[in-house]
């Protein structure tokens, strides 16, 4: 058994390890052997050309980071507040509070009323522009809490509120303390949704300071392309100067998976438990 969970080990962390070798190898190289655990030479040309600018891949760094605190602290607040009204018994339009919540999951809008939308709020070449419009919370994750929810015994809200306590401190005190795996798991959702987004950069901001990371690498990404792509129409590059697109791939890749990677072990056995009962009951 060990043995066996020990190459699946090595099967899952070998592209990790592929990616962390092609992003310092040389161009050169990888145009003459490919992608190779081990290199012919190494080179970190791809780093210096990412944080060539210095200061705006670590503007776009700190903006992720903000976006992505903000906008998961908010959204799991306002799933988790949902949740809890929708799961308790007493609630007669539950059900149809839920429908509607549901009808979302199935039908959009369009992308054109969105962007409307949004301009008339104002979020337009500002920070909230990146953490309103993906803000209003994921019916799935809120089906989830509402299930683990319903799974809270009613006699412990039913001794609160003989103590006088209202809803919201029932909420805050009692359901929120026994739903962290639940909380856990929906906040892993929301932070690697809000990490990884890009589109809102592309539609509602043009300030370069604005940038998200993952907006500013794929523009980087581009334009590193473009170049190369031109200098082989031109046929002025020399092999040996040749722009490190490929190697950029994988070093954009691996700056930008870092902070997931180091968040999820912590994450994980929340992650498993609260997805596991969140799904089977209701």
């Amino acid at each position: 058994m060990y043995f066996s969970v020990g190459i699946f080990s090595v099967v899952c962390i070998a592209p990790m390890v592929l990616a962390i070798m092609v992003s310092l190898s040389a161009e050169s190289s990888i145009v003459r052997n490919g992608y190779s655990f081990f290199p012919e030479s190494l080179s970190v040309d791809a780093y210096r050309m990412i944080f060539s600018g210095g200061s705006s891949v670590l503007r776009s760094y700190a903006v992720s980071v903000a976006v992505t605190s903000i906008g998961t602290v908010l959204a799991v607040a306002i799933t988790c507040f949902a949740a809890y009204s929708l799961s308790l018994r007493d609630n007669k339009y539950s059900g149809r509070i839920a429908l509607f919540f549901f009808v979302t999951m199935i039908f959009s809008a369009g992308i054109v009323p969105w962007y409307l939308i949004s301009v008339n709020l104002g979020l337009r070449n500002n920070f909230w522009a990146l953490v309103i419009p993906s803000l209003l919370f994921s019916p799935f994750n809120m089906f989830l809490t509402k299930n683990f929810m319903q799974g809270i015994p009613e006699s412990l809200r039913e001794s609160a509120i003989l103590d006088g306590a209202n809803d919201l401190h029932i909420a805050v005190k009692i359901y929120m303390p026994l739903c962290v795996p639940i909380i856990a798991t929906i906040a892993l959702f929301y932070g690697l949704a809000y990490w990884n987004d890009y589109w809102n950069a592309i539609m509602l901001v043009d300030d370069q300071k604005l940038y998200p990371l993952q907006y500013m690498l794929l523009r980087m990404r581009s334009q590193i392309q473009m170049l190369r792509d031109l200098q082989n129409v031109m046929g002025s590059a020399a092999a040996g100067q040749a722009l490190p697109s490929e190697s950029v791939k994988m070093a954009t890749a691996l700056i930008t998976i870092g902070p997931i990677v180091f968040l999820y072990p912590y994450l994980q056995k929340y992650f498993i438990s609260g997805l596991t009962i969140g799904s089977v009951k209701g």
